[in-house]
């Protein structure tokens, strides 16, 4: 398979890149400051595209690549691939699902803990001496408290389940209602708001979903509920988040993603009632791993002519 061309566009995947070096021709987007120029050389070389979260195949990239059979995302959600173009030119997609649903659910349980225990402010009180000075604030209980999840794909059960085990109630949004769950189901996200101390964003990223998170579902959490952000970027509107923080609408929130990463709105940086993380959901040794395993795995298949591991298109 040395001879087929695979464009990398997304950097720091160090095991991935490695892997995909030793089994074709490897072409990183990086390595080529003129894009047109890597287009116009090698356009016709170029067989599969592999992406992830951040970068991916849009339509511009998948029309000047008349070569290109597949695009494999190193993640689960493929927003930044044109999916109707790849349909229409019958352009395999396929994702890694499943994989990375226990890390992004544990994280989600410790951004709330860390949350409503400030975990992260009594670190730095330890660290700053302040200590000596008295003892810190009482914080708030995690235990039994009402847990909504937008989205009750892999990811959203995955948290459920876990905050069951704090003996939470759960309930959910999504665009039907699964009869097979066990849960409460809200048809609106702000009857789900209305009705939860916590709101887990768990749900893919689509056109439908943008903001879906907006200011009337904030002012449905309240001052003393807090949103938790393990989706994506987008599924928040950045902007209504900084106001309700400031303004007291909001209780809290611990945000894994941004609307334009890593470009994080600097009013929230001296707020204590929010945890920020770099977008690290599935960021463990063991998941990244076989993550990238995943893609190659897509790649072989597809390129041996046997089925995909993990289908999307």
């Amino acid at each position: 398979m040395g001879t087929i061309g695979v464009l990398l566009v997304v950097q720091g995947l160090t095991y991935l890149e490695q892997e995909l070096d030793k089994r074709y021709k490897l072409f990183r987007v990086w390595d080529y400051p003129q894009k047109a120029k890597l287009l116009n050389d090698h356009a016709t070389t170029i067989r599969a595209v592999v992406g992830s979260s951040n970068a991916g195949a849009d339509a511009e990239l998948i029309d000047a690549l008349p070569k290109l059979e597949i695009v494999s995302s190193f993640s689960v959600g493929v927003d930044k691939i044109d999916l109707v173009k790849c349909k229409e030119k019958g352009i395999r997609v396929t994702n890694t699902p499943d994989v990375l649903t226990d890390d992004v659910a544990d994280l989600t349980i410790g951004l709330i803990l860390a949350l409503l225990r400030r975990i992260c402010e009594c670190d730095r009180y330890v660290r700053s001496g302040k200590w000596k000075q008295g003892d810190y604030k009482l914080t708030t209980k995690f235990s039994g408290k009402t847990v909504g999840i937008i989205g009750l794909g892999r990811i959203g059960t995955a948290v459920a389940k876990r905050a069951e085990g704090f003996n939470c109630s759960i309930c959910y949004y999504s665009r039907t209602e699964k009869r097979d769950s066990k849960y409460k189901y809200y048809p609106s996200v702000v009857e789900l708001a209305s009705n939860c101390d916590i709101l887990v964003v768990a749900c893919p990223l689509t056109e439908e979903t943008h903001h879906i998170v907006n200011r009337e579902v904030m002012n449905a959490l309240g001052p003393k509920g807090v949103l938790i952000n393990i989706g994506r970027g987008k599924h928040v509107d950045e902007r209504e988040l900084v106001s309700a923080l400031l303004e007291g609408r909001l209780g809290g929130a611990g945000i894994d993603v941004f609307e334009n990463e890593p470009h994080v709105p600097e009013e929230l940086f001296g707020l204590e009632n929010v945890v920020l993380l770099p977008h690290v959901g599935s960021g463990t040794v063991e998941t990244r791993t076989a993550m990238a395993d995943l893609v190659i795995g897509n790649l072989e298949a597809h390129f041996l002519g046997k089925p995909l591991l993990t289908p999307l298109v």
